[in-house]
């Protein structure tokens, strides 16, 4: 197995299991026994309980909890609460239903995705305690930054009254700019985006543009504007730019500028996180933008979705307003399934807007996109020679950017499993624990998983003691791994999957070129090789083969790094994942059977 260097850190395992949720003992699992997986790959419904508990052990979640949601409307933004009164379902009306009748209003959906619940999210607010605390002078400016996208309606609203941008302190207090706050990414900001700058520079790293003047941009052609500028104030405008992925570029192509421990720049930045730019250099993909896969236009049967975009305040349907097409669901669904179920399960500190059902669909809903739209394996060429077993797997990248993207909690790996001719399994690549970090052959946590342990390098050939992670590791001025985005001007390695048509020589390619993969011929545009060579001698076959390409939103290596930064927040992060469960998430799977 090949390594990268050491992180300046402690090694740092985080505490074992045993506390109590609810009653509910929260003991480890044996290796292979997780409830949200197996290692055949198939998924398992996992079950949430809601609890009202501030400690986990003696673990404190309160730095964590969030008010409920307030609603807030001034001349420039409002909260959703005002779009919902008729954007959102009424039992009387037929508006914003698809052909089977299935409510589909944005609000509803909006509701329970990550974007709605975007300053609620405690892994974002674990992160943004551990930057501040590596940095404390540079507390004003980290938290400007970070709530630039996740509260777009507080920062644009403090940008156009020329005041300071908010801080995380607004997020626990009262008042309008916190109600705005705590809507996270809502209605009236996204709507509200000017047709300026998008897809360049200028708008990336959150240089959107609102001017509030209440035009809520649509796709639509001659609205129906009066009960909607006399109900709320606000002008629905005709703008073809809301279906354009410069917009969500504007949060979703981020740069980092990296600044020393005392708070000074040292120059260096890093593209933090780049969807947009990773989609367009990929011309074979230039006619899908993000808000096809993100906000589709076909109910969940794969029809088009034909209907009323709004009813009126009393729940009945406006008979001036005829069905509309083509309709796109809010969904926003990404790979997130452990966000929704640490609002499911810790609803009384989070408050979130959404019930619990919003959320098992949401949950549902990434699941579903994770092993239906997002990779396929296969296994090629599986012989026994020599007393090994040999094969390729090949992973394709069915999404539209790198697999994964965005902010680099997230990780992909190959898992295999292979058993003897009498079911007996003799080699297992890939395995988790109970709290989802990676485990070697004899089923002891790899040292990678460890907070200040090695990090693995690209591989392109796997034995018996190796597993093949697919992710981005940011590096420092020094070229050093790390977990702190304000340290970051680099990467230390990222052989994310490349999307289809990806290419390196466009003006967008070149931004986001991979790390790491230039020894591997069979790494290239959407797709990867791994050459599998498995030590069978002394077993008997016919072998099987079963294979599983995984997926970990929050990798079991950051979270251990984060909570190893010991902010409270953090800590609290670290026993809320814990006792809801880290298991990983099946994206695509494959078999084989060698004689």
């Amino acid at each position: 197995m090949r390594w990268l260097v050491l992180v300046g850190l402690a090694a740092c395992e985080p505490g074992a299991g045993g506390d109590t949720v609810d009653g509910a003992d929260h003991e480890h699992d044996p290796i292979g026994t997780t409830d949200t997986a197996t290692d055949t790959g198939t998924a398992t419904t996992t079950t949430t309980t809601t609890t009202t508990t501030t400690t986990i052990g003696e673990v404190d979640l309160t730095p964590l909890a969030v008010p409920p949601a307030s609603a807030a409307a001034n001349d420039r933004v409002a909260t959703h609460d005002i779009c919902a009164d008729c954007h959102q379902n009424a039992s009387s009306a037929q508006a914003m239903r698809d052909d089977a009748g299935r409510p589909v209003a944005p609000v509803e959906l909006w509701q329970s995705s990550m974007m709605a619940n975007s300053t609620r999210d405690p892994v974002w607010r674990a992160q943004v305690s551990a930057e501040v605390a590596a940095t404390p002078s540079a507390r004003t400016a980290i938290e400007a930054k970070c709530l630039r996208c996740h509260a777009p309606l507080a920062s644009a609203d403090a940008e156009l009254q020329g005041q300071a941008a908010p801080g995380m302190d607004l997020l626990a207090a009262g008042g309008e700019r916190s109600d705005l706050l705590r809507d996270g990414v809502s209605c009236t900001a996204c709507h509200q985006i000017e047709d300026q700058d998008l897809g360049t520079d200028a708008g990336f790293s959150g240089g959107y543009t609102i001017a509030g003047q209440q035009r809520i941009y649509g796709p639509y052609q001659a609205p129906f504007s009066n009960p909607m500028v006399m109900h709320s104030g606000f002008t629905p405008t005709p703008a073809s730019h809301v279906r354009d992925g410069g917009l969500c570029a504007t949060c979703h192509v981020l740069e980092g500028h990296a600044v020393a421990a005392d708070g000074a720049p040292t120059g260096g930045a890093v593209l933090e996180q780049a969807p947009w730019l990773e989609w367009a250099a990929s011309p074979t993909l230039s006619g899908t933008q993000c808000q096809a896969c993100h906000l589709p236009q076909t109910d969940e049967d794969g029809a088009p979705i034909d209907t009323r975009i709004a009813r009126n305040p009393m729940g009945m349907d406006f008979p001036p307003i005829g069905d509309r097409s083509p309709y796109g669901r809010h969904l926003l669904v990404g790979g997130n399934t452990l966000g929704p179920r640490l609002f499911s399960t810790f609803r009384s500190l989070l408050n979130p807007p959404a019930p619990d059902e919003a959320f098992a669909a949401t949950l549902d809903a990434a699941r579903d996109q994770l092993a239906t739209r997002t990779a396929s394996l296969v296994l090629d060429d599986a012989r026994v020679q020599g007393g090994h077993l040999l094969l390729d797997a090949t992973v394709a990248n069915l999404a539209g950017h790198k697999l994964p993207t965005g902010i680099p909690v997230r990780r992909i790996w190959l898992g295999l499993v292979v058993t003897d001719g009498s079911g007996a399994e003799v080699v297992r690549l890939g395995g988790t624990d109970a709290e989802g970090r990676l485990v070697g052959a004899d089923g002891a946590v790899l040292p990678s998983e460890l907070a200040g342990g090695p990090v693995v390098g690209h591989l392109d050939r796997v034995t018996e003691d190796d597993v093949q992670v697919w992710e981005g590791v940011l590096a420092d001025g020094d070229g050093r791994p790390t977990w702190l985005l304000m340290r970051a001007e680099g990467w230390a390695k990222d052989d994310r999957l490349l999307p289809s048509g990806f290419d390196p020589r466009s003006a967008e390619g070149a931004r986001v070129l991979p790390v790491g993969t230039s020894g591997d011929a069979d790494f290239g545009p959407g797709a990867d090789t791994v050459h599998v060579d498995l030590d069978l001698t002394g077993a008997s076959g016919p072998f099987d083969v079963r294979a599983t390409v995984w997926f970990q939103p929050l990798s079991a290596r950051w979270a251990a790094e984060l909570e190893a930064s010991g902010t409270p927040e953090a800590l609290a992060l670290g026993a809320m994942v814990r006792s809801v469960g880290n298991a990983p998430e099946v994206v695509a799977t494959a078999s084989a059977t060698v004689p």
